[in-house]
């Protein structure tokens, strides 16, 4: 994470994980509960920022779409 902007997206995307956590925890939703988890982590694995962008959007409409 050399630039400003994987930093900034590394932050949004680590918050809304970190809500996605939350609500699956309290709501017993194992997706958004996994959804979260992987938001607040995959940033440590992607290094551009537009791959960042694409797959934290992925990972947010996962829960939507997804329903167990």
């Amino acid at each position: 994470m050399d630039s400003t902007a994987t930093i900034l997206w590394s932050l949004l995307f680590g918050s809304i994980g970190l809500g996605y956590f939350i609500y699956g925890r309290r709501q017993d939703h194992k997706v958004a509960l996994l959804a979260g988890v992987a938001l607040m982590s995959y940033t440590y694995f992607v290094d551009s920022a537009l791959a960042m962008v694409a797959v934290g959007c992925a990972l947010m409409a996962l829960p939507y779409f997804l329903k167990l």
